[in-house]
């Protein structure tokens, strides 16, 4: 991949860099357990010159007009097809994501955002007048964009591109676990001809990099996508600056399924839709609640779905599921799967331990717990990875009260044969993204969360709003003249 001649450069200032020290770390192939290539790791210096590079160049990218900023981004999408195939393949062997999944979903997401985000853009009212007064909203200046490795396009994407479309100026950190195509999208963004120093990138550790980067005086935002504990020390960070901080962050999505739907298809998507990218996406319905009396019903079905699922080598086009991203997460997994036991869940496919056959790589086995309860650690941690928590509920009020007890509140799910009642229980869910039925995703929607999921929005007009200030001039209307 040519990709990886960059792989151990930072992107700053419209050049490729050199890292001030000799640091770096290798990125493991999680289907293989072996070093499949090398990033240099950024130290404080680095982050310095890349957000010096972003704020000398603010001044004139936020004075740009929005048809400026539309003919230089909307070069982006053309060059980003012609390398997609490159893009799906960098996400599939840094991340484990099926190469089918890394095509048709991973690679199609930051697609999809860039499109989407011009769109927005042609349409976007930046003034608008009320009274005498001029309400104006400005690009709020250098932003500091760090990304998780679970979804690479789909985040940077749904940053990068509203950030410049609002007219700040630009530093990434991608995650130091996925960063192969981080480099690919730099190097998108470097042939579209954005000006010097209006997008830059490094990589490194969240500890390191991100830290100078959420604390850095001329940083106005900082844009965070991750867990819940690093959301909050990048946030601690931020905060002596009193920079904006927006976070998109962990999920534990409940999947509330009404006897008067087709219950069986419904939970069969919804396993499906849980075990999907091996159960690593933040917005996964994870929690499946289901009427008491169709709780060995579900656990049947979803089961069934768990053991036909093909698991293996992300390079097979008929790969379902991949491997878990790191050692890491495959133990964290590990553990909690047999808390679930140890608690009294009852597991009716799955369990500890890989799949058989597989004995090289991070898999895990698509398990399904039921008969889980509120108190369980299962029923309340996030554990990113491809594990089913069903449980039951009396009724229509117990279903609600069930979804909104958790201190998370990124995504739930309605599936009802009434849309009246999906409507009705969707306004009571504590959760920033409610999908009803079965609806397809759109990039169109707002996306972020409630409580510990974060806060701020991503996608469309709105992500880009996060990157505006808003500015009065009061008497702007008045010709003093006229006095």
């Amino acid at each position: 991949m040519n990709c990886l001649e960059n792989s151990e450069r930072f992107f700053i200032n419209g050049q490729w860099v050199l890292p001030s020290a000799p640091d770096e770390k290798s990125i493991i192939n999680p289907a293989t357990e072996e070093p499949c290539g090398h990033i240099a790791l950024a130290q404080v210096q680095d982050v310095n010159r890349a957000v010096e590079a972003a704020d000398a160049a603010f001044g004139a990218w936020s004075n740009t007009t929005c048809a400026e900023r539309l003919e230089i981004l909307g070069r982006i999408p053309s060059i980003y097809q012609r390398r997609a195939e490159e893009m799906a393949q960098a996400i599939s062997l840094e991340m484990g994501a099926p190469i089918t999944l890394a095509r048709e979903s991973q690679t199609t997401a930051g697609l999809a955002h860039i499109e989407e985000t011009l769109n927005a853009l042609r349409h976007y009212q930046f003034e608008e007048c009320l009274d005498d007064i001029l309400i104006t909203h400005e690009p709020i200046g250098v932003a500091g964009l760090i990304t998780p490795w679970n979804w690479p396009m789909n985040q940077i994407a749904c940053k990068v591109m509203p950030a410049l479309a609002a007219g700040c100026t630009v530093v990434l950190k991608p995650s130091e676990v996925a960063p192969l195509s981080a480099v690919i999208f730099t190097e998108i963004l470097q042939e579209a001809g954005l000006p010097a120093g209006v997008y830059n990138m490094v990589q490194g550790e969240g500890t390191v990099a991100g830290d100078a980067l959420a604390r850095h005086s001329l940083v106005s935002v900082v844009s965070f996508t991750g867990s819940t504990q690093a959301g909050i020390a990048v946030a601690q960070a931020a905060a002596p600056t009193v920079k904006r901080v927006l976070q998109e962050l962990g999920g534990k999505s409940a999947n509330i399924i009404f006897p008067d739907t087709d219950f069986a298809d419904a939970v069969e998507r919804g396993a499906q839709e849980c075990f999907g990218n091996s159960g690593q996406s933040c917005d996964a319905p994870t929690r499946m609640l289901v009427p008491h009396d169709l709780m060995e019903k579900a656990m049947e079905i979803a089961a069934k779905v768990a053991q036909s699922l093909r698991i293996g080598n992300p390079a097979d086009s008929l790969t379902e599921i991949g491997p878990v991203v790191s050692s890491t997460q495959f133990n964290r997994i590990q553990t909690l799967i047999e808390k679930g036991t140890a608690q009294g869940a009852i597991l009716a496919a799955g369990g500890v331990g890989r799949p058989a056959g597989l004995m090289q790589g991070y898999y895990v086995r698509p398990t399904v717990f039921g008969h889980v309860t509120p108190d369980m650690v299962i029923a309340q941690e996030e554990i990113f990875g491809p594990v089913l928590s069903i449980m039951g509920y009396a009724d229509e009020d117990d279903a609600i009260r069930l979804a909104n007890s958790t201190p998370y509140g990124l995504a739930a799910y309605v599936q009802s044969g009434s849309l009246e009642r999906a409507r009705r229980v969707a306004r009571k869910l504590r959760a920033g993204t409610v999908t009803l039925n079965g609806a397809a995703w759109t990039v169109k929607a707002p996306f972020g969360g409630y409580g510990l999921s974060g806060n701020g929005r991503e996608c469309s007009r709105f992500g880009i709003a996060e990157f505006l200030e808003t500015k009065a001039i009061i008497g702007y209307g008045v010709d003093p003249q006229a006095h």
